[in-house]
């Protein structure tokens, strides 16, 4: 009689398994998320050559490790550290437990016949420390903190530390092999054997192991029972090779007597059901699945809802979007800024009220303001004068601080003058998405150049001399004058003599050699975008037509302040001929290169930018868009470039002057004529490398479009002809190939002899040409 049983698994002999996978399925993949390098341009991009250490750099430095905490992945790192420990514990019981093997009952092992027998951006150099660079840093740090993914570590380190324990399980624990009852092999024939000859050799054994004929031996512990139990074996063997119907039950169920009972394994361990622990199993079970697995999807699900794509809070969003005004510039962008959520969590409680009294006074004082630009205005202390909430009236000051570099005497305060920085700057990407939405020209670029502000930390107004190293507003008066009313940009200073430059920068009260010598090092590696050619062009056509897709090509090289002995540009360089019709990578970027051939070299990334009092490490970022100047209106929204296609400094640091190129699509307006623009390139890094120019869309009919082609098609001889041949001795160099020209109704079905190319010479010179040349 059959029946079935279920067993859990005692012994650990299955279940280390069954956990070693699920800990695999969630540790391994999270192990690849944790260890795959990151591909943030920050931690990518070359870097500026600098000594210079600013004030408080440790307290920057403290600042962006912070940052770094906040992006480590910590919880992943935990996470796969127990996975793994878990496995390795399954491991090691799969090893060490003692498999049991079920036996199945085998004629040929009882009769001891034979079985043989038949049936996976550097850094601009510089030595300057700002002051107070150890609090600078220790934010940089504290911000890295918070970017590390503390849970996912966490869940990756337990999920390994889970399969090592079952791996360790499975090596451990002895195995059960099961065995099949082999009648042949329980008498000790061959298969091949016949009846007669299966039933001469049951005789011999029966006068062998016949329970009369044989005595128990307790040297061998044997038993009468034992003996009897053998000779019941060696009978069914004999039964299921001779009697048919036996020999049925044999050949149906495996067994003589018919079908046997067998058993299920669970691959659970045996306490989970242990009488008394059922309850907490459930409370387990209740709390993964009732309120683990809930919380980590709602807290997913209720993350992604409370942040924008900028990653800022919907609810400061919400406060930039009320403050916004469509005249909004320089200090009305920091008190908007400042309504951001994210500065009530940073300054709450006790620390909203902490010191604000003291930072008001250093930043409305004019002690500290050796300069124009440096000082408050009316409308912006009556602005900090009205805000009644204390978080955002500490955070509006301590912005303001951070701009003016103003000495706060606290090492508190300090730290959180360099903490509200990178937060602004996040806000300011939200400030910038709002603007873009209305369109006006003003808060466009007011947002644009809050960025730069905010990373080289220099007030609205401010001299763009002081994101030299060392420079103070004291040596910035000196240089440009006590009573200049213009600013002098670094372009502009560097393009002084050595001689004149050094005199104004060098002396006392002003600059040592060495920090002089700093400075100029570091000036001449920020990377100055220079545009040399703009012009606009669709693809495959000689002019622009209503409602084409038109590109917009920028040529433009990198030229870093006091470069000396730029080469000109070469024309072919300007160029941006058509690719064939078959190729592929038709809309990429390309540039020609002096062997005239296209170069691919993509992905080549500017050092990051020298902002020593900024507590993140930050890529420079390229905005180029279209305006209507006249009416104060975006015509064409920014595009951004943060790589480019063929490198910017050699292995020497110094600049190569290569041509890049660098591409916009965008649909033409749907009306004929000639449109003008403002082109605005604007780097969100540096102050005073913005270059705005005029250029003109112009927009041909569509029937000038076709007039243009059919003359294409005649206006140039076929290379075969003897007109050609002419053309090619007169000027040296072959004609063109001609395009079919496309054939209208009616015409004949025969083959044109002309050629079928494209027109090798159909480049920017038929593209609508502007007045951007550069040198």
């Amino acid at each position: 009689m059959s029946s079935t049983e279920y067993n859990y698994d005692e012994q650990g002999q299955f279940f280390p398994f069954f956990i070693l996978t699920l800990a695999s399925l969630v540790t391994l993949p999270l192990t690849y998320t944790l260890l795959k390098p990151s591909n943030d341009l920050e931690n990518t991009a070359p870097r500026i050559k600098s000594d210079f250490r600013p004030q408080h750099g440790d307290i920057i430095q403290k600042q962006k490790q912070k940052l770094l905490r906040k992006e480590r992945r910590l919880k992943r790192i935990f996470t796969v550290i127990g996975g793994y420990a878990l496995m390795a514990w399954m491991v090691y019981l799969i090893i060490v437990t003692a498999r049991s093997t079920p036996k199945i009952w085998d004629p040929y092992e009882i009769l001891g016949i034979s079985r043989t027998w038949k049936i996976t951006a550097p850094r601009i150099k510089s030595d300057f420390r700002p002051q107070h660079g150890d609090i600078i840093q220790k934010q940089k740090q504290k911000l890295l903190r918070k970017e590390r993914r503390l849970k996912r570590i966490f869940t990756v380190i337990g999920g390994y530390a889970l399969m090592a324990w079952m791996v360790y399980l499975i090596i451990v624990t002895a195995r059960s092999t099961p065995k099949i009852w082999d009648p042949y092999e329980i008498l000790g024939i061959s298969r091949s054997a016949s009846e007669k000859a299966i039933s001469r050799h049951f005789k011999r054994l029966s006068r062998q192991f016949h329970p009369d004929k044989i005595r128990p031996d307790p040297a061998k512990n044997q038993t009468i029972e034992s003996l009897n139990n053998h000779f019941v074996e060696l009978t069914k063997a004999y039964k299921a090779l001779t009697d048919e119907e036996i020999r049925n039950n044999y050949i149906q169920y495996g067994h003589p007597d018919g079908k046997q009972s067998f058993s299920i394994g669970i691959a659970l361990p045996k306490f989970i059901v242990t009488e008394g622990n059922g309850k907490y199993v459930l409370l387990v079970y209740g709390l993964l699945l009732g309120v683990l697995l809930p919380y980590i999807v709602g807290k997913w699900w209720y993350g992604t809802q409370r942040y924008t794509k900028e990653k800022v809070l919907v609810a400061s969003a919400g406060n930039i979007f009320r403050e916004y005004k469509d005249d909004l510039v320089g200090g009305g962008i920091i008190n908007a800024l400042s309504s951001g959520e994210e500065y009530k969590q940073m300054l709450r409680d006790e620390k909203a009220e902490s010191g604000l009294a003291k930072v008001e006074k250093k930043i409305l004082s004019d002690e500290d303001s050796a300069a124009p630009g440096t000082t408050l205005s009316a409308k912006d202390r009556k602005v900090l004068a009205d805000l009644e909430s204390a978080s955002r009236r500490k955070a509006l000051a301590l912005l303001w601080a951070y701009l003016g570099r103003v000495e706060l005497d606290d090492p508190v305060l300090n730290e959180e003058k360099f903490g509200v920085a990178p937060t602004a700057f996040t806000l300011n990407d939200s400030f910038s998405s709002i603007a873009l939405a209305f369109g006006s020209l003003q808060p466009i670029l007011g947002s644009f150049h809050m960025a730069q502000h905010l990373i080289q930390a220099i007030r609205p107004g401010g001299s763009p001399l002081l994101q030299l190293p060392y420079f103070t507003p004291q040596i910035v008066r000196s240089i440009e004058g006590e009573h200049s009313r213009s600013r002098m940009s670094i372009s502009q200073y560097m393009a002084l003599s050595e001689q004149r430059r050094r005199k104004l920068s060098v002396g006392k009260g002003l600059l040592s050699e060495q920090q002089y010598a700093s400075a100029v090092s570091v000036a001449q590696q920020i990377p100055v975008l220079d545009v040399s050619k703009s012009f606009f062009k669709v693809v495959g056509e000689r002019v622009v037509t209503p409602s084409s897709l038109v590109q917009l090509i920028v040529k433009a090289r990198f030229i870093p302040p006091g470069s000396t002995n730029i080469p000109e540009v070469n024309e072919r360089d300007l160029e941006d001929i058509d690719p064939d019709e078959d190729d592929v990578g038709a809309n990429k970027s390309s540039a020609i290169n002096e062997n005239g051939k296209e170069d691919s070299e993509n992905h080549i990334q500017p050092p990051l930018a020298h902002a020593p009092y900024f507590a993140r490490d930050h890529s420079p970022r390229w905005y180029i868009f279209l305006a209507d100047s006249m009416q104060g209106r975006m015509a064409v929204p920014p595009f951004t470039f943060t790589t480019f296609d063929k490198p910017i400094f050699d292995k020497d640091g110094k600049p190569t002057f290569n041509v890049q190129t660098l591409k916009m699509q965008f649909q033409a307006p749907p009306q004929v004529g000639k449109f003008l623009f403002s082109l605005y390139v604007v780097c969100d890094s540096y102050i005073g490398f913005d270059t705005v120019s005029e250029i003109t869309l112009e927009v041909e009919d569509l029937a000038k479009a076709a007039a243009l082609e059919e003359e294409d098609d005649i206006s140039e001889p076929d290379e075969d002809s003897i007109a050609g041949q002419m053309q090619a001795l007169k000027t040296g160099t072959a004609p063109p190939k001609r395009k079919i020209a496309k054939k209208q109704a009616g015409d004949s079905s025969e083959d044109d002899e002309s050629n079928t190319d494209g027109d090798a010479d159909d480049t920017s010179e038929t593209d609508t040409e502007t007045d951007t040349d550069g040198e």
